[in-house]
């Protein structure tokens, strides 16, 4: 194992020393926000806020659902996909179209099985139409695929965020096949840049490559599990590194982030990875977890309730069961403060009054839906 990075050093101290050795227990550490308990769902794994003020929220096994922020959960939305459940696959991310208000588009990323027991993640967008019980998606159309389809169950990525001017971009997990990363004939390890019906914009960096290659804003990744926007325009995105080393990056076009050339993490069997300061050639993340956190969900606040945070990013933790707070400057990025959830942590929010919403991603508790405001 590598020695902790130094820039977090001090912030998992603080945190250990706020939460307490081992407590599991949010109710143990003096927390600046009030936690509400809103619903509970099955194995939840991502949300988005409607215009009406209700949420959308898949559910792995391959239901959407609509909730309201009092915890009211509707049946399951007609028109899903069929989704390859299990391991890691199963209903992924869920996005609004730019102008959604204008022409209710919605856009789903889930693992699709093929043939021969492979798979991979796809992408569709729909029309979607509200009832009193739910809704029901129309004109389904699958516009983007991870290529190829590959053994395993694991590291889809599959997060989906649109730029401020309304470009489609799409983290694609390497599989835990390792060199796919690096192959510009294949799109996983990648991240994707689309136009909004999935075509490829003229401008991306390896257009003239053709083939899957001209869909690649940047490669070199292994399972990025947050995508973001700044206010000012800068695309984020954390992935899990492997044995340790977890990333969080400014994605630039056409950089090569390294993998599996490089990381702060080490294999899984213990064989060292170079670090990326061993090859400058590749874009090196901006902070890094030794030990890991395993994030998952990013979201970048701009509220008013939590007014020291606008700007801040924010983290979900898995196996650190934990809601990481970073802030930003620029390009440069340092853990703030770590706060103990007791459970792992899939999603984070924001909500239209600035409230943060998380989304457990199982457990004894089942997936639990949280409000967390302002402590009074």
């Amino acid at each position: 194992m590598r020695r902790a990075s130094l820039s977090f050093l001090a912030p998992v101290a603080l945190c250990l020393a706020a939460c307490g050795p081992g407590s599991g227990n949010a109710a143990a550490q003096e927390l600046p926000f009030t936690v509400t308990h809103v619903a509970t769902f099955d194995e939840p794994w991502a949300m988005t806020f409607l215009p009406d003020g209700r949420l959308l929220v898949t559910e792995k096994k391959g239901r959407l659902r609509v909730a309201t922020v009092e915890g009211e959960i509707s049946e399951p939305v007609e028109g899903v996909p069929e989704v390859a459940y299990g391991g890691q696959g199963g209903l992924g991310d869920v996005v609004l179209h730019p102008d959604f208000a204008s022409n209710g588009l919605v856009y789903l990323s889930y693992a699709e099985a093929g043939e021969d027991d492979l798979r991979g993640a796809a992408v569709m967008r729909a029309r979607l139409t509200l009832t009193a019980d739910g809704g029901r998606l129309d004109d389904q159309e699958v516009i983007w695929r991870q290529d190829p389809k590959v053994t395993g169950r694991g590291h889809y990525a599959h997060r989906i965020a649109f730029s401020p001017d309304g470009y489609l971009f799409i983290s694609s997990g390497e599989r835990q096949h390792f060199d796919p990363a690096q192959d510009m004939q294949q799109n996983l390890g990648k991240i994707v840049r689309l136009h909004d019906d999935g075509s490829v914009p003229d401008d991306n960096p390896f257009v003239d490559q053709g083939g899957v290659a001209a869909q690649v804003w940047t490669l070199g990744h292994r399972n990025p599990l947050g995508l973001a926007f700044d206010a000012e325009g800068r695309l984020w995105e954390h992935e899990m590194g492997p044995r340790h080393g977890d990333e969080l990056n400014v994605i630039v076009r056409g950089r090569n982030y390294g993998y599996p050339l490089v990381s702060w993490g080490n294999h899984y069997d213990g064989r060292p990875i170079p670090d990326h300061d061993t090859r400058p050639e590749f874009e090196a993340p901006k902070a890094y977890w030794v030990p890991a956190i395993s994030p998952a969900g990013l979201m970048i606040y701009d509220g008013a309730l939590f007014p020291e945070w606008r700007g801040n990013a924010f983290i979900g933790g898995l196996s650190s069961e934990s809601l990481v707070r970073v802030e930003l400057e620029g390009d440069s990025a340092r853990e703030a403060e770590r706060f103990d959830m007791g459970q792992r942590i899939r999603e984070v929010e924001q909500g239209p009054d600035g409230a943060i919403w998380l989304l457990e991603d199982g457990g004894n508790n089942g997936g639990r839906l949280l409000k967390l405001t302002p402590a009074r």
